[in-house]
């Protein structure tokens, strides 16, 4: 959040479901559903170099996009700590 603040906030992928997503996402995330990921349906950043923070609701989905995205030339990657769950624990903003 504080790198969202400051405008130094790196690419978030949210890789849950489009319900998920509308339910609230982090302020500005991009919304990639992994399977939609897998077969590059999905927006993502061209840039392979850019930093990319994924996210799904508990690690699973995210680790499995963390993956494809390896795959697919992306080495600037990390998922988010804590996850959707832990940002929403946090009571941290959520987008709609």
């Amino acid at each position: 959040m504080k790198r969202i603040q400051a405008g130094r906030a790196p690419a978030v992928l949210d890789v849950r479901t489009g319900l998920e997503f509308r339910q609230g996402h982090i302020p500005g995330a991009i919304h990639a559903p992994a399977l939609k990921l897998l077969f590059k349906l999905a927006k993502f950043p061209s840039d392979k170099s850019a930093q990319l923070v994924i996210t799904c609701e508990h690690g699973p989905r995210a680790l499995t996009a963390q993956s494809i995205l390896a795959a697919y030339g992306f080495r600037n990657t990390e998922l988010l700590e804590g996850h959707m769950a832990g940002w929403k624990k946090a009571g941290l903003p959520l987008e709609k």
